[in-house]
């Protein structure tokens, strides 16, 4: 497993340059929590695990168990995925929602996502009504001490299939309307995830009011933007210090390529930071 670590200074409220440096160390009890690590680790399609620099962590659309590219530590063994403090689910289809209820209840923690998905969730019985946390594409909340999450728009749809234990077929649900979210961690540094999204000019809108720093963006195609419809959003609108492609390489109707997507990248001052499925970065 490849590790790339990222140091990232702040001095008052400017942004010092990026700083690549070696090696992990953990986050020490002591530190000031600024001065901890952002890690995220890549489960394969659009499914991350965020440790915070307060060592909290976050686990976003987890497609594990069911992932075709997820490492088999995982895949074989959900809770090698570690303790989660809390799930964000973009939308309900399946290599997004994934194992998110399973791990909400297994850590008896919140599912946060689409008002509209999180409730089917639970009148279908399949999430407790205690562990869903309903709101839109609008809103914040805070889900743990010192980290916020922001809804934002996704240019995308949503649908629940459930497999329904009394008939033993498969059912379709509504289950509202996809999201992205812009996720700030307690020393400020803001990721956003995208989601599955199509190209939509409020993506400059997104990205000149929350000012991401890590954009997490899908470039297979078909089903979200291409590789030059992706280059094209960041390069045109959301302009963030770093990308990490993510929502390719899982299913073959998503044909977009990374060498694709750094090809049409070319010129850009972006940042690319590439990953394969079980790997883990640091900022």
């Amino acid at each position: 497993m490849r590790n790339h670590s990222f140091k990232k200074v702040f001095a008052s409220v400017l942004l010092a340059p990026l700083v690549l440096v070696t090696g992990q160390s953990a986050l020490a009890q002591s530190a000031p929590v600024a001065q901890g690590k952002t890690e995220l680790l890549w489960f394969g399609q659009a499914g991350f695990r965020i440790k915070t620099p307060a060592g909290k962590m976050i686990l976003i659309d987890p497609w594990i168990t069911g992932g075709p590219k997820t490492p088999p530590q995982y895949k074989n063994d959900l809770a090698a995925i570690g303790p989660i403090d809390a799930v964000l689910v973009t939308h309900a289809h399946v290599d997004h929602i994934g194992d998110a209820p399973a791990v909400a209840k297994s850590n008896n923690v919140k599912l946060y996502g689409p008002a509209d998905m999180v409730t089917p969730l639970i009148t279908l019985g399949i999430l407790p009504a205690d562990l869903g946390w309903r709101f839109n594409k609008t809103g914040r909340v805070t889900p743990l001490p010192g980290v916020k999450v922001t809804a934002v728009q996704a240019e995308h749809s949503s649908l629940l299939v459930w497999k329904n234990p009394a008939t033993e077929k498969m059912e379709s649900h509504p289950a509202g309307e996809a999201m992205g979210y812009i996720i700030e961690l307690e020393n400020g540094f803001k990721i956003w995830h995208m989601g599955d999204t199509g190209l939509f000019s409020d993506m400059k809108f997104i990205s000149e009011h929350y000012k991401p720093d890590l954009v997490l963006i899908p470039i297979g195609g078909n089903f979200t933007m291409a590789p030059d419809d992706a280059a094209f959003a960041l390069k045109t609108w959301v302009k963030p210090k770093m990308v990490i492609p993510m929502h390719y390489n899982s299913n073959p109707m998503t044909k977009g390529t990374l060498a694709e997507f750094q090809a049409a990248m070319k010129g850009s001052n972006i940042k690319i930071i590439p990953m394969t499925e079980g790997e883990t970065v640091q900022f």
